[in-house]
């Protein structure tokens, strides 16, 4: 079980990091897996419903920054979703059940690795109540160097930020017009195998990879059982599916929680990555480049 105080920590601070949760076994299959998945990006020329492609990518020689929905491509991703400790954990901060929205891998190869803009998860897929949070699993050392998680502490308490650029949505802040002191940021480091969970509201990025090292983060978004998005549910026998604890409920809770809309919808689809980039000003540097 989480300790009392790290259950306080993260409803106060808004996330936690815990070293070392999974051991070298489980990593080294994980890291065997995406050598698979990006083996498998040879001879393609544009992103696909797997695979979001780093602009340095060529059919030749594959590059990939995002596997989507990795929990459905390998089965060890699925566990690693499902691992019991980590559902007990879950359990603790989402005590109605908890359900598996989505994941990706994102992945930033050494020297360059792309930067994700500061941004809300909030901001992309707004519920019924808050109780909605992502975890991180590190498949690779994260150092200050590699471009780690960055997360601003107890800002999931504050106002959802406008994520839009030309009256479109983004997926990204604006770092002139948040007023937020970024210089607070709170590196999520450790060993390969560490993990961390951050809540929905919560104010996060990542700057480049400048370093040789790989940084390679396995994310997985979760929701409180009652908790039902605001853009709707397609197909319900499909939403009930994803419940991993708890039962399902037609009554889902309303919270009194700040909701910004993502709409209209952003230019470029397909990942954060292609979102952002119509964000004007920028905080991690270079604009990024786009894959057809």
């Amino acid at each position: 079980m989480l300790t009392p105080n790290l259950v306080s920590t993260y409803e106060r601070e808004g996330f936690l990091v815990i070293p070392s949760v999974f051991d070298t076994e489980t990593v080294e299959r994980m890291r065997g897996a995406v050598e698979r998945l990006i083996g498998g990006a040879r001879g393609l020329t544009q992103h696909t419903p797997v695979y979001d492609l780093d602009p340095a990518h060529s059919p030749e020689q594959p590059r990939v920054r995002r596997i989507k929905q990795p929990h459905l491509v390998d089965p060890v991703f699925d566990e690693v979703m499902r691992h019991p400790t980590l559902l007990q954990w879950l359990s603790q901060l989402l005590p109605s059940g908890v359900r598996i929205k989505s994941s990706k891998l994102n992945m930033k190869e050494g020297g360059g690795g792309a930067p994700v803009e500061w941004h809300q998860d909030w901001a992309f897929y707004p519920h019924t109540n808050d109780d909605v949070l992502a975890v991180g699993v590190m498949l690779d050392d994260c150092k200050m160097e590699n471009g780690p998680l960055l997360l601003i502490p107890e800002s999931h308490k504050g106002p959802v930020y406008d994520h839009h650029s030309d009256g479109f949505f983004c997926g990204a802040m604006d770092p002139q017009a948040c007023n937020i002191d970024f210089s607070k940021a709170v590196a999520s480091t450790g060993p390969a195998g560490s993990l961390s969970i951050h809540h929905a509201r919560l104010v996060h990025g990542s700057a480049e990879n400048l370093s040789p090292d790989p940084r390679r983060l396995l994310l997985f978004e979760y929701t409180a059982a009652d908790a039902w998005p605001l853009l709707g549910i397609g197909d319900l026998e499909e939403f009930d599916s994803r419940l991993l604890v708890g039962e399902p409920t037609l009554s889902p809770r309303l919270s009194n929680v700040p909701v910004r809309m993502p709409l209209p919808p952003a230019p470029f689809q397909g990942s954060i990555y292609e979102n952002q980039t119509t964000l004007k000003n920028r905080f991690f540097g270079r604009k990024p480049a786009t894959v057809p």
